[in-house]
């Protein structure tokens, strides 16, 4: 069996920082995310001269007469609105229907999408010019009110959007013609292009928001593919945007999402040739490696596992507990039990993010040292242990045995922990809600550390369910917004990790590679780092 390795860390770390130069390096995950994925709409070069060469590629000498990319899937979407949701379910699905001012390319470096082109006037203001003639998927031109819509409905409080908090610096926007637009920030704001580019930044229809109330269950984008069916535990269908403005894409006919929640379902299927694509864990390569009507590709993400901690309960509030927690956790045993080894130690920005991470296991929080534990509890008042609870997603075999091997580590300092396997919906929820003491899950840190520390850390970060409040880690995340000088900005998301690491509101368990089985007749298809699904020049070959 083959191997393709995506991820040449060379390259990508020149990339991003190209990219990170004036905060151009913003989010997606990438894979399999529970909560805030960071999944951007990449589609690589859209140029003329691009697409000539692609179109010239697959002339239909070599594709098959049925073009329906069969793909399974471990989870129903949980809606449809992309100002909204969080899970990866859903933003594979939206992400392909809605599309936002700019893109990251193949090389993680910022490109035109809905806006043909930009400028950053002064370190306050940008200007969108958009491509004229792009249509929804109901046929209505888009234009820059649509734009103005939309930013407007994500900074709106009453819609609650998970991107509310990437664009508190928008003080104003303004319409300068059909086809023209203009921010106005209230300070130079390091990863505002970055944002720009994040799939919760999608450009919607108001008349559609109106219609339906939200856009929960309407998809109306546009995207390459349109929003034909959702039918729960079954199937999502999308079909060909045949009007999309980019000549030649995307070159299938349609996606259909498959419902497959147990993984031995969707080992069966892609063995069979029922679907083409599918996501398995580590300890399954071994069962399919074999088989040579399948290829297996094994990159490593931008995102995380993670075991987060409810801070507004006691005795959570109290750091020395948390400490206390994250040296119980042998992060290592972790990798090499659950993982298989295939992983690596993490904070909450991944070695897959190059430089912007710092060396976790160099510090102090991520050594594996029970006695010291047992010290920082009893010095907290909890020194003959207490009760807890660890909510896991049911469906996700790494994140409950994340949860199983928690469970064990800590009941050698006296933490006597139940577990609670959630319904995928359940979990969601209870997520939201900080409904217990611990939830093991997986983030994506995003394209921009601004992302990894503010979005899910700051006191007011939009994703900070945890009530982790710390005046000195907000000042910090808050001064790497601001700055634009790439090496003072890299040294305060430095000391922001550090901060967060010793403050301890969640564990960074491990940054994982993701494997991707396909068959061997799904063509022009690679994931990336940034964008797993990236379909628009993917086609069925004979």
């Amino acid at each position: 069996m083959k191997f393709k390795v995506l991820f040449i860390l060379a390259l990508f770390i020149c990339m991003l920082f190209l990219a990170g130069c004036g905060g151009n390096n913003a989010v997606s995950t990438n894979g399999e995310d529970d909560i805030s994925n960071s999944d951007n709409n990449a589609v690589g070069n859209d140029s003329e001269e691009s697409n000539n060469e692609n179109n010239n590629g697959t002339t239909g000498e070599n594709m098959a007469a049925e073009q329906t990319l069969l793909i399974a899937a471990d989870q129903d979407p949980s809606g449809l609105d992309p100002h909204k949701v969080t899970a990866h379910s859903s933003i594979r699905i939206t992400g392909k229907v809605y599309e936002g001012l700019l893109q990251f390319d193949d090389d993680m470096e910022l490109a035109p999408q809905l806006a043909e082109s930009w400028e950053q006037v002064d370190d306050t203001t940008y200007i969108f010019k958009l491509r004229e003639g792009v249509k929804f998927h109901n046929g209505r031109e888009m234009t820059a009110e649509d734009v103005k819509y939309s930013f407007d409905r994500i900074k709106d409080p009453e819609t609650a959007s998970i991107g509310a908090s990437y664009f508190t610096s928008v003080e104003d926007i303004e319409i300068l013609g059909d086809y023209e637009i203009q921010f106005h920030l209230s300070d130079a704001y390091a990863p505002f292009l970055s944002y720009i580019a994040h799939s919760s930044a999608a450009i919607v229809p108001q008349e559609v928001v109106e219609e339906h109330g939200d856009l929960n269950q309407e998809a109306v984008g546009t995207g390459p593919f349109v929003f034909e069916e959702m039918v729960p535990d079954t199937h999502v269908i999308l079909s060909k945007n045949e009007d999309y403005y980019i000549e030649g894409q995307p070159k299938l006919d349609g996606l259909k999402y498959l419902t497959m929640i147990d993984e031995s379902s969707r080992i069966a299927a892609v063995r069979t040739g029922q679907i083409h694509l599918t996501t398995v864990s580590p300890e399954s390569v071994s069962l399919l490696e074999a088989n040579e009507e399948l290829e297996i590709i094994n990159y490593y993400t931008l995102d995380y596992n993670y075991l987060g901690i409810n801070t507004e309960r006691e005795p959570f509030n109290d750091e020395r507990v948390r400490q206390a927690i994250s040296l119980a956790v042998d992060r290592n045993e972790l990798i090499n039990t659950v993982m298989g080894g295939d992983a690596q130690l993490t904070g909450p920005v991944p070695p897959s993010l190059g430089n912007w991470s710092i060396d976790v296991s160099q510090h102090e929080m991520y050594e594996h040292n029970i006695e010291k534990a047992k010290e920082l509890l009893e010095e907290a008042g909890f020194g003959d242990g207490f009760e807890a609870e660890i909510g896991v997603p049911g469906t996700y075999r790494d994140r409950v045995a994340d949860g199983q091997m928690i469970q064990q580590m800590l009941a050698q300092i006296g933490i006597d922990v139940t577990i609670v396997q959630l319904e995928w919906g359940d979990y969601i929820d209870a997520w939201n809600e900080g409904r217990y003491d611990m939830l093991t899950g997986r983030n994506g840190a995003g394209t921009d550390p601004d992302r990894s520390l503010n979005f899910f850390f700051h006191t007011e970060g939009s994703a900070n369910v945890w009530g982790f409040s710390d005046e000195e880690f907000d000042e910090l995340a808050e001064k790497g917004r601001f700055e634009v000088d790439q090496g003072t900005r890299e040294q305060i998301y430095f000391d922001a990790q550090d901060r967060l690491l010793t403050q301890a509101p969640n564990l960074f368990l491990y940054n994982p590679q993701n494997y991707i089985v396909i068959s061997k007749n799904v063509s022009d298809y690679m994931p990336l780092p940034h964008s797993s699904e990236r379909f628009h020049d993917t086609y069925l070959s004979e």
